[in-house]
């Protein structure tokens, strides 16, 4: 039935309008806590699952879950004292300014996070970078953006558009009809109830049972939803109680921030400067410090690689570009092939820094060069997304949010 077909290719086709992904990565019940007091200082934790949690943007395994380390290993400031500070670094002219700064302090206490004003400025600048402090921002010309690719797939599959429409006049469950609910996008929280809807109405409509929900990356911070999934069950500590799905909670404020800044600052790593992690947040975490050790391999090598921080291919057996250029200095670098093996699975963790493999390579290659090598580089990725209209990179995301949190930092009193 071709109205089945143009369903499924409208499935297919909005996917690519859902999230940012950059162009060298793959397409990336709760326990309720009561209002917390004061929170301890962080320590390393042990999740219960390690190996589910998932990127922002792609579907590479996490560190375990760390919160980052106070400045000082003082008492944490109590949490009117954090009141107090995110009232000076929160901007003057958002709106609902307290229902913000309380949902940010909930998200830090709940997840151990240090009250300071470096990382309530963090996340307040990828926050400002994501949403402009939306709690579902608007996507400008999401419904021509749709259409657009709408007709890309159609006419990429020989079907007339006129045909694709009338198919799209199917009502959905909330009564209008999919073309009208198109025709009537704003935001990314509107595509993902569209698309919850086609998942639930697969069965009326001939849709495959086991179709899922497109829509990856959500909230204002366009966190992703396969991480909120993964790090819920490794750190089950969501300090709401909620009705709907974790998905639904995404795309809420509460739930976009919580997740959001989790996935910034809910790991160790010793960069000294936060635009590094800044470009975790936008690459996949630790994707500077791997950079790093891609650039001093390509040194050590004499061999260009793709600086993107992945030494890994998760969407494939596939060796990696990198992992063929170790295998060929194994005998440089006093490694079996197990041995780096070994060492660099361990390339999403923080221990990767403190393995044989990682300081030998670094230890050849400033041999070589004669100085000392950075170990943290702006990854090397361009982002692609038919949201995107000119060329972008990680280093540019980067760059601007740095420039957002300089500018919090200097409302410090």
């Amino acid at each position: 039935m071709k109205s089945i077909s143009y369903l499924v290719l409208l499935s297919s086709l909005l996917s690519a309008c859902a999230a940012t992904p950059p162009v060298s990565k793959p397409p990336r019940k709760a326990i309720v806590v009561s209002n917390a007091s004061e929170p301890v200082l962080p320590v390393a934790i042990t999740p219960t699952n390690t190996t589910s949690i998932n990127t922002n943007a792609n579907s590479t395994p996490l560190s375990p879950i760390t919160p980052p380390q106070a400045k000082t290993p003082v008492l944490q400031p109590n949490i009117d004292q954090a009141r107090a500070l995110l009232q000076q670094l929160l901007p003057v002219n958002i709106k609902d300014r307290n229902g913000w700064r309380n949902d940010i302090l909930t998200a830090f206490t709940a997840l151990k996070i240090p009250y300071e004003a470096q990382y309530f400025c963090a996340a307040m600048a990828i926050l400002e970078q994501e949403s402009s402090w939306q709690s579902d921002p608007t996507v400008a010309n999401l419904d021509k953006i749709v259409w657009k690719e709408i007709e890309k797939r159609a006419d990429k599959y020989h079907l007339p558009m006129v045909a694709v429409k009338l198919a799209l006049l199917k009502p959905s469950p909330d009564g209008r009809s999919y073309k009208a609910r198109i025709d009537a996008l704003k935001t990314e929280k509107q595509m993902n109830a569209l698309f919850e809807d086609i998942v639930l109405d697969a069965h009326n409509i001939g849709l495959p049972f086991d179709i899922k929900n497109p829509i990856r990356t959500g909230g204002p911070m366009q966190v992703s939803v396969d991480f909120a999934q993964s790090h819920i069950k490794a750190w089950p500590y969501y300090p709401y109680s909620y009705t709907g799905s974790l998905r639904q909670e995404v795309f809420t404020r509460r739930g976009g921030l919580y997740f959001g800044i989790a996935n910034l600052l809910q790991y160790r790593v010793n960069y000294p400067q936060m635009k590094y992690r800044f470009a975790d947040f936008n690459a996949g975490r630790y994707s500077s410090r791997n950079a790093a050790f891609q650039a001093a391999l390509s040194t050590l090598s004499k061999k260009k690689l793709v600086l993107d921080g992945d030494l890994l291919v998760y969407t494939s057996n596939k060796t990696s570009s990198t992992q063929q250029q170790l295998y060929k200095l194994a005998s440089r670098l006093g490694l079996t092939t197990q041995a780096i093996d070994k060492d660099i699975q361990r390339e999403k963790t923080e221990s990767f820094s403190q393995t044989l493999l990682f300081k030998r390579v670094f230890e050849l290659a400033q041999q070589q060069t004669g100085h000392v090598l950075p170990q943290q580089i702006m990854p090397n990725i361009q982002l692609v997304s038919p949201k995107i209209t000119r060329k972008l990179t990680t280093a540019w995301f980067a760059d601007r949010v740095d420039g957002r949190y300089q500018t919090c930092m200097a409302r410090q009193k």
